[in-house]
């Protein structure tokens, strides 16, 4: 049986499924695989499934949308976000924008996209720093009135633009960067967050009642175990971007992983799921987003249920973390 996490008055799977990788951004994924791992998610008690209009700038809400279709609605929970917007000349980058306009024309464009009449949680994506996030919330609560929308989540927030919103629109959920190796990290892909998880955000959660969404549970693959010294990545993968997967910085983590192997190894359980477990266990923390795209992976996610972990198993794997001092 899949564990629970509680968002307010969603009953969630203590494992979600991550779609990032669906988008078709990342190393050799195909949609009809794409849509085999959502379904098998289904199939594995995982009902939780955060996507983003900008993963692969639309196509993963597509493919989400395609997958889900045929699924009950109301056993469902579709997390996406909104304020990065891009245009249509490919040249173009992505903006942040979370105008009321902006949101407006986002929220239409991913229900349909999605192929549904409103969204579980809706959370910003990124800040946008010459928007009021007074003007965000009077949005996003007026597409609540509208039943677009059933809860808000924020994500990469500062606590106090986090208080912000929350003077404007109820806040359920607050979505990081956070995982057994990074637990108070200062940048994401060298973008710096305004946030430390494990000492302010998690303490905040569970004073507002609210849950803590980790994203990169595994550090995109790396807490999977199977990663290489170097070589991992073609031009074609994002996670070349992320520089402590890569050259010197590199090194520290893949020493810490191994290490870890080992520990998990002699308790007899996976590498990842060890990581899932630690996360699982923290009461703040709401479904963590492990990301999917073959079958084998997901079922591999949802299986952390049949593996147990000790309080003492998990403090052994804070303190190999805790020595190696992972900045």
């Amino acid at each position: 049986m899949m564990k629970n996490k509680q968002i307010k008055d969603l009953n969630a799977s203590a494992v979600g499924f991550g779609c990032w990788a669906i988008g078709g951004t990342w190393n050799n994924v195909s949609d009809n695989e794409s849509i085999d791992a959502i379904k098998a998610a289904i199939d594995n008690g995982i009902n939780f499934f955060d996507v983003a209009p900008v993963y692969g700038k639309g196509h993963a809400e597509t493919v989400l949308g395609q997958a889900l279709k045929t699924e009950s609605r109301e056993n469902i929970i579709i997390a996406t976000k909104c304020g990065l917007p891009w245009s249509q000349d490919e040249r173009k980058k992505t903006r942040k924008d979370l105008t009321k306009e902006s949101i407006f024309k986002e929220i239409d464009d991913s229900l349909t996209r999605l192929q549904t009449e409103y969204i579980d949680l809706y959370q910003v994506h990124w800040p946008d720093p010459n928007t009021p996030i007074s003007e965000t919330a009077e949005a996003l609560a007026e597409l609540k009135r509208q039943g677009k929308i059933r809860h808000v989540g924020v994500s990469n927030y500062s606590l106090d633009m986090t208080r912000e919103m929350m003077a404007g629109v109820e806040v359920a959920t607050f979505q990081g960067l956070y995982n057994l190796l990074e637990q108070n990290p200062e940048h994401y892909h060298n973008i710096p967050l305004q946030y430390r998880a494990r000492e302010e955000a998690l303490p905040f959660c569970k004073e507002h009642d609210m849950k803590y969404l980790p994203y990169s549970p595994l550090m995109q693959g790396l807490l999977t175990g199977t990663l290489k010294r170097s070589g991992n990545w073609d031009e074609n993968d994002d996670r070349r971007n992320n520089p402590k997967l890569n050259g010197d910085a590199f090194e520290p983590y893949f020493n810490c992983v191994e290490e870890l192997k080992a520990l998990a190894n002699e308790a007899n359980i996976p590498l990842s799921h060890l990581a899932i477990h630690w996360l699982v266990a923290q009461e703040e923390v709401g479904p963590v987003i492990a990301g999917a795209h073959t079958v084998e992976q997901v079922r591999d996610n949802a299986a952390f249920m049949q593996s147990t972990s000790s309080t003492e198993l998990l403090a052994r794997a804070e303190a190999i973390v805790a020595k190696w001092e992972l900045k």
